[in-house]
């Protein structure tokens, strides 16, 4: 059991309103005396713990949990710490598995072994004039770590172990080293060799993602090439035929570019370079493959493996056609590092179950808390890793959450630092959307017979806001009659959801969410509006105003006159509970990792499906059946108007 669960506010007993921790503070509130002829109030004590709650959601970072600024030397001649095997990727791989072996003279429970990269993490890493007084100044957190007992009960007792560790290439170098003292106050005991991989600036982990036409592609990678060393670019044409070339702009950004700290301080890694490249004219349907190339100064190349994918439908075209649409997934590590805080203990479920099901998927949307770095900037490397697969097949298109956004003082609606110190720079540059302005996430995509709308809840989107304006333009330019299934997205949940955190407010949104918006769906009759943000699954009827305006549950037919809320937040990250009231509206609860699929068969019938992560089974769906008329029917304050002249 992780002796920290008991303060992770969202982890109490479901059917309970309030966690243990929580429960209490509310009866020490109602038993305080009178404070200079004041009580504190029931209401206050719930505003407390509904930041408390709030700020517990998605766990602790558990990089963040290692205080690197605290360490000192302590190494010891007869620790050591070594290794193998010393050059990774010899046929290529970008990833592989690396044995540790060490030996402590004086073995301790809280003994654990860090990975860093680059492998030089002494003070030749720390910024000038750091105010730091105590040797070693390690100044970068490391990439991953394990506790140096995981893989034998005996350490405490031999002090002897060896660990397995998954590396994937992260251009540049690796060590070892054996901290005793515990997370928080780490004695450096013992250094490894160095290993590294063969080519560490090779060319890796593709993300594609929709173009602002329905024709185009973009590719997206990381390298280690900067543009004077070499030439980005993409190979690519349909299947078997031949093939062309198209060049790839380079991004990058420095250290000065984060906003704060741990982005800027110890969760620093260089990020490598972005490169990005736009395959146009795509034919519809089509089966495309491509490969990523960087042309050196010598005229030589650096290729990639060979993928493919599958190009768009023509906006309006009638087949068969099919979104995953989830949020808060997250990273977790296939060799069990970093997990000692049950983090995002869904997140590889969820990639494996896509990964499996690819074949019957069209397009991905991510709607925010993609890897929850928090400004340990390696994990994206992690995370682009872990998701290749899905990425490098079909577009997988992101919106911007507050683990991606909100740092104080720096534009974001929220005045937190949910995102580390990263102010949305990693999402921006890591990932391409269809955007006129990557810092204002919000963006229209088409997918055949959908029509996605991906909102900003990181930026105001209130009535009169330059989000606002853009929403509406969304929703009023969609050609309902090509293309009828309207969706809207975004981080946080703008409509509705019964989860503790938001029960306590009182309202079951994010504060003003719904104020300004439920007049645009209920205008342009959207479909479904889907939220991530609560970690948990919920769907509402559908609803204008608070008030279900239909009292089916697994088929809709006719009129659209309210919009189907859908909180998909259980990618993969920490749990949120439910509350305890039962809200007319809410349909289907579920307490679990999962994702929603939706199919689109022709213009009149569209399949719904929500699935969990652990076994790809449907545990809540419904199907909608209707005729393009049905979309242009007058509903309550979704009407146009009329005349009477003839």
């Amino acid at each position: 059991m992780n002796p920290h669960d008991d303060q992770r506010w969202t982890n109490f007993i479901p059917d309970n309103p309030l966690p243990p921790a929580a429960s209490r503070d509310t009866e020490m509130a109602e038993s305080l005396p009178l404070l200079g002829g004041f009580s504190l109030s029931l209401a206050a004590v719930l505003l407390v713990l509904s930041v408390r709650i709030a700020s517990g959601v998605g766990g602790e970072q558990p990089l963040s949990k290692i205080a690197i600024h605290n360490a000192v030397h302590a190494l010891h001649e007869n620790a050591s710490i070594r290794a193998h095997p010393l050059v990774l990727g010899l046929k290529g791989e970008d990833t592989e598995w690396v044995v540790v072996d060490f030996e402590s003279p004086g073995p301790a429970e809280d003994d654990w072994i860090a990975v860093f990269s680059p492998a030089n993490f002494n003070s030749s890493t720390c910024p000038p004039n750091d105010p730091r007084q105590r040797a070693p100044f390690i100044c970068s957190a490391p990439i991953k770590y394990k506790f140096a007992n995981e893989s034998s009960s005996d350490y405490t007792k031999t002090g002897n172990a060896s660990l397995e560790f998954q590396l994937i290439n992260q251009r540049s170098d690796f060590s070892f080293a054996l901290f005793s003292g515990g997370l928080s106050n780490p004695k450096l005991v013992a250094v490894s060799n160095i290993i590294n991989f063969a080519n560490p600036k090779a060319p890796l982990y593709p993300r594609l993602s929709q173009g602002k036409s329905w024709d185009e592609m973009t590719v997206t990678w990381t390298s280690g090439y900067n543009i004077d060393e070499a030439t980005p670019f993409v190979e690519w044409g349909v299947k078997e035929e031949t093939q062309t070339r198209s060049p790839a702009g380079t991004l990058t950004f420095r250290q000065n570019s984060m906003c704060g700290p741990p982005a800027r301080t110890v969760g620093w890694r260089d990020p490598g370079f972005i490169h990005t490249s736009f395959l146009k004219d795509l034919w519809p349907n089509a089966e495309y493959t491509y490969k990523l190339g960087h042309r050196l100064a010598n005229n030589s190349y650096v290729w990639s493996n060979v993928y493919s994918f599958k190009s768009s439908p023509y906006p309006g075209q009638d087949s068969l056609q099919r979104a995953v649409i989830f949020g808060d997934m997250g990273k977790a590590e296939r060799d069990g590092s970093n997990e000692y805080n049950n983090y995002q203990p869904g997140s590889l479920n969820t990639t494996d179950q896509l990964i499996k099901d690819l074949d019957n998927i069209d397009i991905v949307f991510h709607i925010g808390d993609i890897t929850y770095a928090n400004g340990y900037i390696s994990q994206w490397d992690q995370f682009t890793s872990m998701i290749e697969p899905i990425a490098s097949t079909v577009p997988y298109m992101i919106a911007s959450g507050n683990h991606e956004r909100d740092t104080p003082g720096t534009g974001s609606f929220y005045d937190t630092n949910d995102s580390g110190g990263e102010c949305g720079v990693l999402a921006e540059t890591m990932f391409y959307v269809p955007a006129e302005n990557r810092a204002k996430f919000w963006y229209s995509t088409d997918y055949g017979m959908f029509h996605f709308c991906i909102a900003d809840s990181e930026h105001d989107w209130r009535e009169g806001s330059e989000q606002y304006r853009f929403i509406e333009n969304c929703f009023a330019t969609a050609d309902r009659q090509k293309q009828p299934w309207l969706i809207f997205a975004a981080h946080r949940v703008l409509g509705y959801s019964s989860s503790a955190y938001y029960s306590l407010k009182g309202s079951f949104e994010e504060p003003m969410g719904r104020d300004s918006l439920q007049k645009l769906w209920q205008k342009y009759k959207v479909d479904m509006a889907f939220y991530g943000h609560v970690h948990n699954y919920e769907r509402t009827c559908p609803i204008y105003q608070n008030q279900c305006v239909n009292t089916e549950k697994s088929h809709y037919s006719g009129t659209v006159n309210g919009t189907i809320h859908v909180v998909v937040g259980g990618g993969g990250s920490e749990r949120s509970y439910f509350s305890e009231s039962q809200t007319i509206w809410s349909v289907y609860r579920d307490y679990d990792y999962g994702f929603v699929k939706l199919t689109a068969f022709n213009h009149s019938s569209l399949l719904f499906e929500y699935k969990k992560s652990r076994d790809g089974k449907v545990y809540d769906s419904f199907t909608i059946s209707r005729e393009y008329r049905d979309v242009l029917a007058c509903v309550h304050d979704g009407c146009e108007p009329t005349t009477l002249a003839t």
